[in-house]
């Protein structure tokens, strides 16, 4: 029951390459006579399923105390490459705003490299609401652009995007009045 929370970061780090490998490959899996729209339906399967056990380890880990070195470490890298890798797939399709994506993935990469920052200096700054949303923000938009059948898909990436830089900039803040405490 301990190594739960691990074994779900593990199977979301799978479910990522699995996400993109669909998208870059699905002529190898699927058969010929299966309509492209599938394609649509099972990376947005496969990502909900993915994002949901980022949900589900934190949960067991915080509810049961099964913390560890190995989930404070992968837990949220897997939570970066499962993001990647369906702006990736939505990209390849064309269906995101390169610079949605960018802006995104540069707030993810500067919070990732800060907290390397504050960890070594032994702080730990905790995840904020604003954190949280963004997070709902960026698993609604990509779930609906992978499923391809909602036509705010754009919209609602671009709110995503803006509650990124949001977030960012609130764990910058943090950050920085967290050094002058």
């Amino acid at each position: 029951m301990r190594h739960i929370p691990n074994i779900l970061t593990i199977s979301r780090i799978i479910l990522a390459v699995l996400l993109l490998f669909l998208v870059l490959h699905y002529e190898m899996i699927l058969p010929s006579f299966v309509d492209f729209s599938w394609v649509n339906y099972f990376s947005c399967l496969i990502f909900c399923v993915a994002s949901l056990t980022d949900f589900f380890d934190g949960y067991i880990a915080r509810e049961y105390h099964f913390n560890s070195l190995f989930g404070e470490v992968f837990d949220p890298l897997a939570d970066k490459m499962l993001i990647l890798s369906a702006f990736v797939a939505l990209l390849v399709l064309e269906r995101a705003n390169p610079w949605a994506v960018f802006l995104i993935l540069s707030r993810e990469f500067f919070i990732t490299g800060l907290r390397v920052v504050v960890a070594s200096s032994g702080k730990n700054i905790a995840a904020s609401k604003a954190g949280k949303y963004k997070t709902g923000a960026q698993i609604a938009a990509i779930a609906f652009l992978l499923a391809d059948f909602f036509p705010g898909g754009e919209v609602l990436l671009w709110l995503a995007t803006i509650l990124t830089l949001y977030s960012g900039l609130d764990y910058t803040l943090n950050y920085y009045k967290g050094l002058k405490a």
